[in-house]
């Protein structure tokens, strides 16, 4: 087990952090399918050690339940995702688009990010307690655009609150009856709510913000017009169960899923990537409904949300294809609890096997290898072994031909236990009807790949030779 992955060793990474004096506190938690794995805490709340019941504000992980309720309105058939916004905004239509052709932001392009609006971190935070008649009146006085609505991504805290008049009106409730209603309650979540009193055992942390070698607290704002952009308050052991809840869609066995509160395809069209943002973090990622979705290289899907709000600091994250995942909170202004509780997960993933992405190959690609394999070394094609379009693609005289210099460039073939026989890599597969092996050569290796064909039974489709002389 890696240090980083052992408890000890992810308690030592916020020992680290909280040396960084980055927030006067800090709680976290770790958990699998089947729940959390590991608690812990740094620093005081209140003159005391905080806890797993603790409350902190989690900012804009709060965007995930705003979706969800978004979905849970769209399946019960009273929200269309590509609908205007103005269909539920009516103010919405006073605003100047930006190009004569441009299209009035959908639902969807302001679920995604790409309702052109520019990105309003610091003016967002602070406009929670704004009434509906005031983000009204701020519609009607016009509203400037970075770019042609549905084309680009760009983190847009309006669009947040706009979902959330969507959601109330599309419900005929106000938002924060519809979330508590149809997600808080049916969850189990009883720590979570939009309100500073909200029932947490462990008490709620006040944020604070560094000042000279201190921390000054600051004031809780109160749920308006903005809370669906990061209005809630909760607890490591809800936020935990929350991620859990929506990372069991990918589970076959459902591990901590709930019935009928939403369906595991919504939730998974919650983590998928809907709109890419160029540059961010080192691996291919993008936003799906409210939430980030990464692809890493070893590891697949990782989802996540970072929360900033003035006094608090909050990350969730977890892996898909596992359900390995972490939670953390902080009460300092944009501490950015992600960088810790990143590093745990990492940990995490790379002292689990099952983390590691294997694509498990169909059996008919394994059974063609075999089939392949005999015919590059010049026997008969078995019938039904190739789909028709190998043969006018690249007639089979023409490519015995082209395979003999290949065969020619590694000094013919030898057998894996032959002497002299190099080693060559394991077969792998991109997806399970891929495959691509190597098979020795006295001067290299050769490389096969196939592909197969989507019928059923399916065909070799793809047949690729090719010397490879570095090995």
């Amino acid at each position: 087990m890696t240090d980083s992955a052992r408890p000890s060793g992810i308690d030592a990474v916020f020992d680290a952090r909280q040396a960084e004096r980055r927030a006067p506190s800090v709680v976290f938690a770790t958990f699998d399918h089947d729940g959390v794995t590991h608690h812990g805490a740094r620093g005081e709340v209140a003159g005391a050690l905080p806890g797993p019941h603790t409350a902190y504000r989690i900012a804009s992980c709060t965007k995930s339940f705003t979706a969800a309720a978004l979905l849970a309105l769209r399946d019960a058939g009273q929200l269309v995702l590509d609908a205007p916004v103005t269909d539920f905004v009516p103010a919405f239509a006073d605003v100047a688009l930006p190009t004569g052709d441009s299209p009035v932001p959908t639902v969807r392009m302001l679920m995604t990010m790409s309702g052109g609006l520019p990105t309003d971190d610091p003016w967002g935070d602070r406009q929670e307690s704004i009434t509906d008649d005031e983000l009204d009146a701020l519609l009607r006085r016009g509203l400037r655009f970075d770019s042609v609505p549905g084309t680009t991504f760009a983190y847009s805290n309006l669009g947040w609150a706009l979902l959330g008049r969507v959601v109330a009106s599309a419900a005929g409730h106000p938002y924060r009856e519809v979330v508590e209603q149809t997600l808080l309650g049916p969850l189990g979540l009883p720590s979570t709510g939009f309100e500073a009193d909200v029932p947490a055992t462990g008490g709620v942390a006040v944020g604070h913000r560094p000042v000279d070698d201190g921390w000054e607290p600051l004031p809780f704002s109160g749920p308006g017009a903005f809370s669906p952009i990061g209005g809630l308050f909760s607890t490591t052991t809800d936020l935990a169960r929350w991620a859990r809840w929506l990372s069991s869609a990918f589970d076959p066995e459902g591990r901590g899923d709930v019935d009928g509160v939403l369906s595991r395809a919504s939730r998974r069209e919650m983590q998928q990537l809907h709109r890419l943002v160029p540059g961010r973090g080192a691996h291919p990622s993008g936003y799906g409904f409210g939430l980030f979705v990464e692809e890493y290289p070893d590891f697949g899907t990782v989802v996540s949300h970072s929360g900033g709000y003035p006094g608090f600091s909050a990350h969730m994250r977890w892996q898909t294809a596992t359900g390995l995942g972490a939670v953390g909170l902080e009460n300092a202004t944009y501490a950015q609890v992600a960088v810790p509780v990143s590093r745990a997960l990492d940990g995490m993933m790379a002292d689990t096997a099952e983390a590691r992405v294997v694509v498990a190959p169909w059996p008919e690609t394994l059974a063609a290898m075999p089939l392949v394999e005999a015919v590059v070394r010049g026997r008969e094609v078995p019938a039904g072994l190739l789909s028709e379009n190998v043969e006018l693609d690249v007639p089979l005289v023409r490519r015995r031909a082209l395979w003999a210099r290949e065969l020619e460039a590694v000094g013919g073939l030898l057998d894996h236990d032959d002497e002299g026989a190099g080693e060559v890599p394991g077969a792998e597969s991109a997806t399970p009807s891929h495959r691509v092996w190597w098979l020795p050569g006295r001067r290299g290796a050769l490389r096969l790949e196939v592909r197969l064909t989507p019928e059923d039974p399916p065909r070799v489709q793809t047949l690729s030779v090719r010397a490879d002389t570095g090995r």
